[in-house]
């Protein structure tokens, strides 16, 4: 996934639109999880990362636009 830098360049809705893919793929995560077949466990915890990373600089974006 992108960096936190990358990520900045881009629009709120680009972001928005990758956090509900990966809203998304974690839900997938989650259920092959649950039947055992989730072949590399280390890509949940990559989207996890990757999602809070989208999440934190859409919110710096938010407080950025209340603060103008």
């Amino acid at each position: 996934m992108a960096t936190a830098k990358e990520l900045k360049e881009l629009s709120a809705d680009d972001l928005n639109r990758r956090a509900a893919e990966l809203r998304e793929t974690l839900f997938q995560d989650q259920l092959k999880r649950a039947t055992g077949s989730l072949d590399n466990p280390s890509e949940r915890t990559q989207h996890k990362r990757d999602l809070a990373r989208i999440l934190t600089v859409l919110g710096e974006k938010s407080r950025a636009e209340k603060k103008a």
